[in-house]
This record gives structure tokens, sequence and C-alpha cells, in this order.
């Protein structure tokens, strides 16, 4: 009987196995797809702190950056771990870029103001419009599918099971105790589940007689033809930063241009809350474009190869949620990072092993709790 299953195969579940297994504990792993197959292999592989305003996010970024290659020597695995640096830009006034990344400073956030010819310095090819910027460079990037594929293999590698195509139905309870997790392929008997379903976590959540106020957010990315070094850092525009604090359902759009390994340009980024409707919508696809091509001129003679999307686990206050369910002894959640998880996953996994194990947590988990009111009250 494994001491703990991790409901997801993504990298919030697949970090969660490794970190539990590195503490000594043994890990089943279920995934209702293929492990990584889902909102992890719709993900940029964005590690920032630039983009997060100061409190429990930012403090949690800062702390899984440090943590991320601390977890990568572990695993000794190429995940293109690239500490390139991030650099926003305005066309527009400097002063609300200026102001946030002020107040980032004061939390400990490297954030270093430069004039337009230094942005220009940076990113040779971005338009003459660029009135000035900030570099960010703590911020990095890491391919995703290749991330949680390695820290699966750890889990493997110390004794621990991963199983995709099995769907986690529910839990089986004695009193207000888990003692075991209903799937598609039978009972399996354990005393510690972590629902880490990404946007699928409401629903399991439910399903085990807990509620919590997890949405699916949607999310479109294109991405260009393999090309020679032409964008050096990732590069996104000053309305980025709203765009990810909004709580708004509607379609909102921001440009987001970096390069890859492998030479292709990812362009971003679109939030709407539209359930889980996977429809490729074109406007969506064209304002991405016609953004990126005014931040990159030469863009519009670059052809786009192909577009994809996904889902992002959504909590109301933006924050994930991170710790045991006070409703059910057993039940602990690692869900609703949204967009952020790749960069997340590292503390996050730490984090939820510090807590399951008893030892003092690196970094406050108050925030991140499960019984705060626009996770648990939302959902009632």
């Amino acid at each position: 009987m494994p001491d703990v299953v991790v409901v997801g195969a993504g990298i919030i579940g697949a970090a969660c196995a490794e970190a539990l297994t590195a503490a000594g504990l043994s890990v089943l792993v279920l995934d209702r797809g293929a492990p990584t197959s889902g909102t992890t292999a719709a993900g940029e592989g964005n590690v920032l702190v630039s983009d997060k305003e100061p409190g429990p996010e930012l403090d949690l970024a800062v702390a899984s950056r440090q943590e991320w290659p601390i977890v990568l020597e572990r695993l000794q695995a190429d995940v293109e771990w690239e500490p390139k640096g991030g650099l926003v830009v305005a066309t527009t006034s400097l002063e609300p870029l200026q102001e946030f990344a002020g107040a980032q400073r004061a939390a400990g956030v490297e954030a270093v103001p430069v004039t337009s010819a230094e942005a220009l310095e940076l990113e040779p090819l971005l338009t003459p419009r660029v009135t000035g910027g900030v570099y960010y460079p703590q911020d990095a990037q890491l391919q995703p599918v290749l991330a949680a594929t390695a820290l699966l293999a750890a889990v493997r590698a110390r004794g621990g099971e991963v199983r995709g195509g099995v769907t986690a139905t529910g839990v089986r309870r004695a009193g207000m105790r888990v003692v075991g997790v209903e799937t598609s392929a039978g009972y399996i008997p354990c005393e510690t589940v972590v629902n880490a379903c990404g946007p699928w976590s409401g629903s399991f959540a439910s399903a085990a007689g807990t509620p919590v106020e997890v949405l699916p957010r949607r999310g479109m990315i294109l991405v260009t033809a393999p090309l020679p070094e032409c964008v050096r850092h990732k590069v996104y525009d000053a309305d980025y930063v709203g765009a990810v604090g909004s709580g708004d359902a509607d379609l909102q759009t921001s440009t987001v241009v970096e390069s890859t390994r492998g030479g292709t340009i990812l362009i971003g980024s679109s939030r709407e809350r539209i359930g889980f409707d996977a429809t490729i919508r074109v406007r969506v696809l064209r304002d991405l474009a016609a953004k990126a091509v005014g931040l990159f001129p030469f863009l519009a003679e670059v052809p786009v190869m192909r577009a994809y999307g996904g889902f992002r686990p959504y909590a109301p206050d933006h924050l994930p949620v991170i710790g045991p369910d006070p409703r059910l002894d057993g039940l602990w959640h690692a869900t609703g990072h949204e967009g952020a998880g790749i960069g997340l996953a590292a503390s996050t996994g730490r984090l939820l092993t510090e807590l399951l194990t008893g030892e003092a947590p690196h970094i406050d988990e108050k925030p991140f709790r499960v019984d705060r009111a626009a996770v648990i009250g939302a959902a009632s």
C-alpha cells in the first residue's frame, strides 16, 4: 500500500510526488490520461518573478526560483533550463511599470530599470517605439514536459509508481478520514490522497465531498517556424502583469514573446473563462499575432507553424491552494496555480512535503491554506 496517492501527473503532481519520495515516502501517481499530457503540455515553461506583485504568490515564486536548481541537481536531467532573464517593456508611459518594479524591489526582487536604448541593446529587434522597460535577471525558462517527465522518472527510480489512463473518481472514508481512493481501475487503499488535478481539481474535490473553487481558465499560444537566434529573453509588454492578476472572465490578451532551444518562437498570451470549451478561436490567434508584431515587427514575415491551448487551474483570489483539507483527514490539495504552475512547482512540492511530514515549512503556508473563503466559501 502506498503512503500517498497523488492524483494528477502534471508538473504540480509530479513535483509533489518527487519531493515526497525524496523524503522517503512511497508514492503512487495516477492520471486519467497520459502523464504530463494536460495543462503541463500546453504550457510555455515560464519560471517568473517579474509578473507578480508583492505578496504571498511572489514570495512563493522567489522561493521556487531558488528551489528549481536544487531539484534539477537532484534529477540530473536535461529539461532545457535557461536562466536567461526577462524584459518587460512599455510603448507608452513608463510610470506604472516603474512603480510596479519599485514595489517588487522592496520585496527583494532584482528589477533593473532600462532606457529605450538599453532595451534595444538587450533585444535589437524590438520596435523602436519602446519607451523603456525593466530587466528581471531572475526570470528563467524550462521545457515543462521534459521537467515533469524527469520528476516522474525520479519517482519511479525511488520505487514509486506512475499509472496513466486511470481516473480517480473519489475517495473512500472511514468516518472523517481517508482510507483509500476509488478509481476506474478499482479501489486503492492509502491514508493520504493529494488532489493535484489542475483545472479538474474542483471536480475531484466535489467527488470527494470536499468542494473547492478551482475553475478552468483557457489560454492559447502560437508557435512560429524555427529561426536563428533573434529573441534573447522572455519579452512581454506591461499589459501582461494586469492580465495575469485579473479575475475578468472575458477574453484578455497581452504580448509575450520568447524563443525555445529548438529555435521556435512562442507567442502568447490569452486568458478567458469559458469552461472546458476547447474550440480554437481565430480571433484570439489574430489578436495574439497582431500584438506580437507590434512588439517585434520582424515577426510579420515569420510563418506560424501551429497553435495550441490549454486549461489552467484558476482560484478566485489568484493564489494556489496548498495543504490539508480540514474537512477530511488525509485529503490534501496542490492546485490553483493558474498559468504559473511551472514556475511555482518546485516550492509547491517542497511545501506540501514539509507540511505532510511535519517539517518546518520553508515559506509561510497560511496564505495558501484550503480553508480560506475564496476557495471553500465560494464552492459551498
